[in-house]
């Protein structure tokens, strides 16, 4: 993590902590999904007492894209229906789009974000699906977190933040470069506070946290959100900023299996992951 002066320090930890809280029924399902004991049964029964979140994801479950052949009037047949995992990431989604401020004074697009964000989440876990390398729940939630610090710059210092995205427009370089010439520290620092705060594993933190420092890190969690990131931007799948695209270093391609243009010619599940990304931003 790059190292940063004590009063930039203070300012950043004061913005990630005026950042909401997970619902208590998605950090309870977090908390259910590293117990190995944990059934469907335990999943259903906590999202059952959360109405909101209950009412949204019969809401998804129910839309055409799905195209099931009843109404599914309850979790539990939704989870019949689509699965334990399934469920467990709309959960985790529908979490994540609701701390989404709805306008914000940088002139960030929360829209193109969450597409981006949502899209990465979905091709990190078919990445993790395909190569074994990690836990597929695990890539799907670092995807979908990987650039929440943008978040907590466009609502708490967003004069700095909008100053750094016309400065990346304007010479064409990545976001986190224009962070860090305007800030000091780039928004991967800021999402990792933030992971932190909210009690997610060191790998994970980590993940997110070296994001641009591809050579700290070896691992198929990094190797698949790394991946997924990248070709989210290649197939422009949402918008987070500048979209530079930054070639698969040499263990992350041994890891996936090729180059980035090889991976995304090897299968055609992409644009189902940005089918499935649109799903999501419109709960």
């Amino acid at each position: 993590m790059q190292t940063m002066p004590l009063d930039l320090s203070q300012k950043l930890a004061s913005a990630v902590d005026k950042m909401p809280a997970f619902p208590r029924s998605v950090e309870k399902i977090l908390q259910l999904t590293r117990d190995v004991n944990c059934t469907p049964k335990d999943i259903v029964q906590v999202i059952d007492k959360d109405p909101v979140v209950t009412v949204k994801i019969l809401k998804v479950v129910n839309s055409a894209y799905y195209s099931l052949p009843r109404q599914i009037t309850s979790v539990n047949h939704a989870v019949v229906y689509l699965g334990f995992n399934t469920i467990k990431n709309l959960a985790l989604g529908i979490a994540a789009i609701g701390m989404m401020p709805k306008h914000n004074a940088a002139g960030f697009d929360v829209d193109q974000y969450l597409l981006h964000s949502l899209s990465t989440a979905g091709i990190a876990r078919k990445l993790a699906t395909q190569t074994g390398d990690a836990d597929p729940m695990d890539c799907f939630i670092a995807g979908l977190l990987h650039d929440f610090g943008k978040v907590v710059f466009a609502q708490f210092l967003p004069q700095e933040f909008r100053q750094a995205l016309v400065l990346s427009q304007s010479d064409g370089s990545s976001l986190h470069e224009a962070l860090r010439k305007i800030v000091g520290v780039d928004h991967a620092v800021v999402g990792a506070m933030l992971v932190e705060k909210w009690r997610f594993a060191p790998e994970l933190i980590n993940t997110i946290s070296h994001q641009y420092d591809a050579d700290q890190l070896d691992t198929g969690l990094f190797a698949c959100v790394f991946t997924a990131n990248q070709i989210s931007k290649q197939l422009g799948f949402g918008f987070g900023g500048n979209p530079c695209i930054h070639p698969l270093p040499e263990r992350v391609a041994r890891r996936v299996g090729g180059t980035l243009d090889e991976v995304i010619a090897s299968s055609d599940e992409w644009n189902v992951a940005f089918e499935d990304a649109k799903l999501f931003a419109k709960i």
